[in-house]
């Protein structure tokens, strides 16, 4: 069914005939309830499966953790596993997979998410958990000590000792972002992860982990009336608590390009990673950026592998990112980048200029009406696709409540695809992947001789 409600959509898209979009459009059954405490309950009825989905999500991240304490909401994400006074340690992963779920959680820039899955019968202890763990902790030196030293491994895994060492996402934020909200690395230095401590990790449950400082997310199958009553028996009686003000961290286009070189000595190929500062959230040019950064890099298909890879034969893959997010999942300043893997007997003025033609021709020349259908139809088929598992969606419609003010969005944005046109993807590109707004840093291998000794 979900398969031929895409195709269906996807034919009126090639068709362009908007109205009939969205007479056919699915739309995702979407209930919201505030209760008395704050907490925002979203509901997402769903029979077609006795399972259900649920996600918590805290409106704090990175951008919120305090200052020497780089890390910190990352490091609390791991503590939220760690056990309560009522359910110790290993009693969260245990009820849910004993009861044949599974969980996780994230940190991002904005909001950290936390997620179940498992047959609906299992959908009260889940709930229980997750409140018991709003309430408070188990606050004790052993567990902190203890996920310091697991997060500290994971930078090691994941950063230290791992070729080109996520400079995609945490280098380039740190040189493109001027507000240390935005450009502190938010993986953590190793003296600040240390010097956590436990009244530090008090304090933060108690101001960013409240009731209302949350929206929990249900999708699956169960009524929104299940759902809100579910959700008042088991965190209803849980108090508000005072949330500190947030900080203006926000900021405008780069006006100078920002450019440096990197040393890599695990890295076999030299790397280039290119980021342009997004349009913000909710601004007219989002939808027209998303479609652009699809145009560009997503897939083998885009301008920029046809020409860079496939073409000029410069690079040996493109690929993109928001962030550490998507392209509808942020709340303050974020980037749009291109990352590619190029051939040592180039040089990155050498791949820029290909990036840079690239641009050129969308931003000069507009796109063809059947290519950009194409886009379009992509981004929609990858949207709806998302939301067709139950853990996806309660995730999704949490993280659109939490950002946006409104679940209802995910009901909308397909539209706002739709709507883009050549016009606007000229705009965006004429608009935000200048040479002024962009960060780049070129990573090259330590044994590789610089560009300018190369003949």
């Amino acid at each position: 069914m979900m398969l031929q409600r895409m195709l269906l959509l996807a034919g009126c898209a090639l068709a362009g005939t908007a109205a009939a979009a969205d007479a056919d459009q699915w739309r995702v059954p979407v209930a919201v309830e505030k209760l008395d405490n704050g907490l925002t309950v979203v509901v997402s009825e769903d029979h077609s499966a006795p399972v259900v989905g649920i996600s918590v999500v805290y409106h704090v991240g990175m951008r919120l953790e305090p200052r020497n304490r780089t890390g910190f909401a990352h490091l609390f994400e791991h503590l939220m596993f760690q056990g309560t006074p009522e359910a110790r340690k290993g009693v969260f992963d245990s009820v849910i997979t004993g009861g044949g779920g599974r969980n996780n959680g994230s940190t991002r820039a904005d909001f950290t998410n936390y997620i179940e899955t498992a047959p609906v019968s299992a959908l009260e202890p889940m709930l229980w958990l997750e409140a018991d763990r709003m309430r408070t902790l188990d606050f004790n030196p052993q567990t902190l000590k203890n996920q310091q030293d697991v997060v500290k491994e994971e930078i090691r895994n994941n950063v230290q000792n791992q070729p080109y060492g996520g400079f995609m996402w945490i280098d380039i934020g740190q040189h493109a972002f001027s507000k240390w909200e935005n450009n502190h690395d938010g993986y953590g230095s190793f003296d600040d992860l240390e010097n956590a401590s436990l009244d530090d990790v008090r304090g933060f449950h108690r101001d960013f982990y409240g009731p209302n400082n949350a929206v929990l997310s249900i999708a699956g199958d169960v009524t929104p009336e299940q759902g809100f009553a579910l959700a008042r028996r088991y965190f209803g009686d849980i108090p508000a608590r005072p949330t500190p003000p947030r900080p203006d961290y926000r900021e405008g286009l780069n006006t100078g390009e920002i450019r440096l070189q990197q040393s890599d000595a695990l890295a076999q190929v030299p790397g280039l990673a290119v980021g342009w500062k997004m349009p913000d959230r909710g601004s007219r040019d989002q939808a027209s950026m998303a479609v652009l950064g699809a145009l560009l890099a997503e897939g083998d298909a885009s301008r920029l592998y046809q020409g860079l890879v496939k073409g000029r034969r410069l690079a040996l893959n493109v690929e993109s990112l928001y962030g550490l997010t998507s392209a509808w999942e942020y709340d303050g300043p974020t980037l749009f980048v291109v990352f590619a893997m190029y051939k040592p007997e180039h040089d990155a003025d050498a791949l820029l200029a290909g990036i840079d033609a690239e641009i050129a021709r969308v931003a000069d020349e507009g796109v063809d009406a059947a290519t950009l259908a194409r886009v379009k139809t992509q981004l929609l088929a990858q949207w709806y696709d998302g939301l067709e598992m139950f853990l996806e969606r309660a995730d999704t419609l949490a993280k659109l409540q939490t950002l946006w003010g409104d679940a209802g969005v995910v009901n909308r944005i397909p539209g706002w695809i739709e709507a883009v046109g050549a016009a606007d993807v000229q705009r965006a590109a004429r608009t935000y992947l200048t040479t002024a707004n962009r960060t780049v840093i070129d990573r090259r291998p330590a044994a590789m001789p610089a560009p300018a000794e190369q003949k």
